[in-house]
């Protein structure tokens, strides 16, 4: 059945001052309104881009409007010597980390649009990205009583039901499957790309290079959950929906803003009502809804 969570903020407050969240690619959009959200709410965020101009100037402007809990660190998912040197950089300056919401992805498709321009980059960012910095980051999780929590920000482009190759669909939806397994998926629909075959193969008709690395995260995603059922860590994904930001050239049905309030709701969730390896997605009239 369907579960409706209101994005109203949890009451009592589980999390302090001391409670510290990790939100990527969060300079503008999305990104820079689940950290304001967060900040307003009494935690401490870090802030990054892969730009450091605009990652400091989005900082800046926080702390310039009273929050002094931000903080920020140049991070580009797609270059795992830069996720290594954030990761040292958190352990050094936090110790330990309670959420992390992977937000940074990038589209070379407008709005409209349907070609295949940077498979590799779209798959390296939004995939790789997300699956090498939570693995650099595991071992900082807190994972105490109020359990430690993961959002990877994804689509509903990356559904199953996009799939026109039952193999490959059969083996995404199994209950044993391995992160190696997700990789040799990812790698195939490259390799069909690179011959020109991948509409013959079956894979999604829309944003298809977009969809596979989210169909990608949503399959880690499930695994990790799996993996740390009962280990004080929850796992998740969200669908945004079409928001106003610069990906969708500002066009959209609600705003980043919107968004960002029910992402604050999921990832401070009391413990006792907290899920693990859900996909949940935005709606209109300010609820979210997951699909069990």
């Amino acid at each position: 059945m369907d579960q409706l969570i209101y994005p109203l903020p949890p009451s009592p407050r589980w999390w302090s001052k001391e409670t510290t969240a990790v939100v990527t690619g969060a300079n503008k959009g999305i990104g820079f309104e689940v950290v304001k959200k967060l900040l307003e709410l009494g935690l401490t965020v870090v802030l990054t881009a892969r730009n450091a101009k605009n990652g400091s100037l989005a900082a800046d402007s926080l702390r310039r409007t009273g929050f002094q809990n931000v903080h920020f660190c140049c991070l580009d998912v797609s270059d795992p010597s830069s996720i290594t040197a954030f990761a040292s950089w958190f352990r050094h300056n936090f110790g330990v980390l309670d959420i992390l919401v992977n937000n940074a992805a990038v589209s070379f498709n407008a709005v409209g649009d349907n070609l295949i321009k940077e498979p590799e980059t779209t798959i390296k960012t939004n995939f790789y990205g997300a699956k090498l910095l939570t693995e650099a980051l595991l071992p900082l999780f807190r994972r105490s009583v109020s359990v430690s929590r993961i959002l990877n920000i994804s689509s509903r482009l990356g559904a199953l039901n996009k799939l026109r190759n039952p193999s490959v669909r059969q083996t995404l939806e199994s209950e044993e499957l391995t992160i190696e397994q997700i990789d040799a998926t990812v790698t195939q629909f490259l390799e069909d790309v690179s011959r020109g075959t991948w509409e013959k193969q079956g894979w999604p008709e829309n944003w298809s290079d977009y969809a596979v690395s989210k169909m990608a995260l949503n399959a880690y995603s499930r695994v990790l959950a799996r993996r740390y059922n009962g280990h004080k860590l929850s796992v998740n994904c969200f669908c945004p929906g079409f928001t106003r930001t610069s990906m969708t050239g500002g066009q959209g049905t609600h705003t980043a803003e919107d968004v960002a309030a029910t992402i604050a709701t999921l990832v401070l969730l009391p413990p006792e009502k907290l899920t693990s390896g859900k996909f949940f997605m935005f709606l209109e009239h300010k609820k979210i809804i997951s699909r069990l």
